[in-house]
């Protein structure tokens, strides 16, 4: 299933527009997207500091969005780099960085080629449900090289999806609004779901209902923005995963891990 644009490469246009056209309004998806940023970098940072020690890690985050990880993360005491599809989000990284006082360099970058040496960072992140836009294994291969590309050896390599495992069985053709805000200026976010044949892969319409700015309060501004991703298994995954050269990949659930999606881990290894 590909979007009006066709094909793999009309795909990754629309994710790049896609995130272009919600960076201004990505936080409103939150109740408290500061709160989320703190909670989601304090989970991070522990499973960075079990895997690689207690010092602060040079950390790429190839998937940043507006900073909800990278800025959480370099809260934390990391060395952090984002990069991100959409110039829009990237942009707006770097400002809320900016805004925290944070040393934060971020640039806009597709994955499936980082702008980076080899063996340049101590992790990887890529975290939020990114990776499923890639919708072909070929794709996903040519992402996951290059995130153990630019890890060091011994590397680690953190991937975070929605639960494919049971939301494939279901096949939700929606989600729950969410809620930003209160009263007249809240906001409702919710999402549609139009399933594939083979139940893998499905296409999304984002609707945001944000207050009008208008002196009566009573009116809406509606925006809609479409993508498309590949519900991939947890199975599925650490497969491509292992394929890409990772060592050891594991998969943490939110119960265990204090991360808000399933989290898989993996260990860039040097070749014998």
């Amino acid at each position: 299933m590909n979007d009006s644009n066709g094909g793999e490469d009309g795909n990754n246009t629309s994710v790049a527009r896609f995130y272009d056209q919600l960076a201004a309004d990505y936080h409103l998806i939150y109740d408290d997207w500061d709160g989320s940023t703190e909670r989601q970098g304090r989970a991070l940072d522990s499973l960075i500091r079990a895997a690689l020690g207690p010092e602060p890690a040079t950390v790429l985050d190839c998937s940043c969005g507006i900073g909800t990880q990278a800025v959480g993360l370099a809260l934390r005491g990391h060395r952090v780099t984002g990069t991100d599809i959409s110039p829009a989000a990237a942009g707006r990284a770097g400002r809320e960085a900016a805004r925290r006082g944070l040393e934060m360099p971020v640039r806009a970058a597709d994955m499936r080629a980082l702008p980076f040496r080899d063996g340049s960072f101590d992790v990887v992140v890529c975290a939020d449900n990114s990776l499923p836009h890639l919708l072909t294994d070929a794709d996903l291969l040519t992402a996951l090289g290059e995130m153990r590309r630019v890890l060091r050896d011994g590397g680690l390599l953190l991937i975070s999806t929605r639960p494919y495992d049971q939301i494939r069985r279901s096949r939700p053709v929606s989600t729950a609004p969410q809620l930003h805000g209160a009263g007249a200026g809240r906001t409702v976010t919710f999402q549609l779901w139009d399933w594939s044949e083979d139940g893998e892969r499905y296409d999304l319409e984002h609707f945001q209902l944000i207050p009008a700015d208008d002196d009566a309060g009573d009116d809406w501004r509606v925006e809609v923005r479409r993508t498309a991703y590949r519900a991939l298994t947890e199975g599925q995954l650490a497969a491509l995963v292992t394929d890409a050269g990772f060592d050891v990949p594991a998969w943490r659930q939110p119960e265990d891990s204090g991360f808000f999606q399933p989290l898989l881990t993996a260990r860039r290894h040097a070749a014998p």
